[in-house]
C-alpha cells in the first residue's frame, strides 16, 4: 500500500503540461466566478443606492414644492388667527419636520449600501491558493 495521497499520485503520473493545463482551467473558472459574483453584488448595491438616492431626491423636491405652495396658503390662513409673522414661523417648522423625516429615511437607505463584500473576501483568498501547503510540499 502506498502512503501517497491521491493528489500526490496524480501529480506523479500526470505530465507537467497536463498539470499546468488543469491549473490554468481552474484559475480561469475561479476568475469567471469572481467576476460573476462581483456583477451580482454590484447590481444589488446599485439598486439599493438608487432607491436611497431617489428617496433623498424626492425629499428635496417634496420639501421645496411643499414649502413654496402649501406654506403660502397656510401662512395666509394662520395669519387671521395668530398674526402674520408667527403664522409664517409655524408653517416653516411643520415643513422642516417633514423634510427631516424624508431625509432620515433616505439616509438610512443609503447606509445599507454594502458594496461587494463577498467578492473582496474571496479575492483576498486567491493569493493564499498559490502558497505552499501540506498537500503540495
Amino acid at each position: 500500500m502506498s502512503d501517497q495521497t491521491p493528489s500526490e499520485q496524480r501529480a506523479a503520473t500526470a505530465s507537467l503540461g497536463e498539470l499546468l493545463g488543469e491549473v490554468t482551467r481552474d484559475l480561469s473558472t475561479l476568475m469567471r466566478q469572481e467576476v460573476a459574483l462581483a456583477k451580482a453584488e454590484l447590481k444589488e448595491t446599485a439598486t439599493t443606492t438608487a432607491k436611497g438616492a431617489g428617496l433623498l431626491g424626492g425629499a428635496g423636491y417634496a420639501a421645496a414644492m411643499a414649502v413654496l405652495f402649501l406654506s403660502i396658503a397656510a401662512w395666509a390662513g394662520l395669519a387671521n388667527l395668530i398674526g402674520g409673522g408667527w403664522s409664517g414661523l409655524v408653517v416653516a417648522v411643520v415643513w422642516a419636520i417633514i423634510a427631516a423625516v424624508l431625509y432620515s429615511v433616505g439616509r438610512k437607505q443609503m447606509k445599507q449600501v454594502k458594496g461587494a463584500p463577498q467578492t473582496v473576501e474571496t479575492l483576498e483568498e486567491i493569493p493564499q491558493a498559490f502558497k505552499r501547503n501540506k498537500e503540495n510540499r
